[in-house]
């Protein structure tokens, strides 16, 4: 990565903590925050601590790790939010909002109205509100 790309994409800002997230998890090898405008509420965005765009791009040995902290979210959205499932995605290069690897991980529910690749996006009703999702995450988080 070069330090140009580092100091203008957000998710690095984010990692570095120069941006504000309702960050769940923070190690060596990712972070995780909720996404500013989910698709519902507890939507998360799992992002590579180092500044890669695509999955391509990621170096083989850092697949597992990475791919081990979106199975984590994954069972810590459905445990911490009782969400019946949840839909794991990731684009490359198209679609992709924000050029640095990122993994959506979002709650799922039967007859929830997400349908193909519709994305519809809510909000959450405030600060207090997004800041009580991710603590529910993080508790889930802590317990697995």
């Amino acid at each position: 990565m070069s330090a140009a790309a580092g100091e203008a994409c957000l998710f690095c800002r984010i990692v570095a903590g120069e941006v504000p997230a309702q960050v769940v998890l923070a190690d060596d090898t990712a972070v995780a925050f909720l996404d500013v405008r989910p698709v519902f509420k507890g939507h998360v965005l799992v992002v590579p601590r180092e500044h890669h765009e695509t999955l391509a791009d990621l170096p083989a040995e850092a697949l597992g790790p990475f791919f081990a902290r979106v199975q984590a979210i994954s069972r810590a959205v459905e445990r911490g939010l009782g969400a019946a499932g949840t839909f794991v995605a990731m684009n490359n290069k198209i679609s992709q909002s924000v050029p640095h690897l990122h993994a959506h991980v979002v709650p799922r529910n039967r007859k929830d109205g997400l349908r193909g690749f519709f994305w519809p996006r809510v909000k959450y009703d405030g600060d207090a509100d997004a800041a009580a999702h991710a603590a529910r995450i993080r508790a889930a988080l802590a317990e697995l």
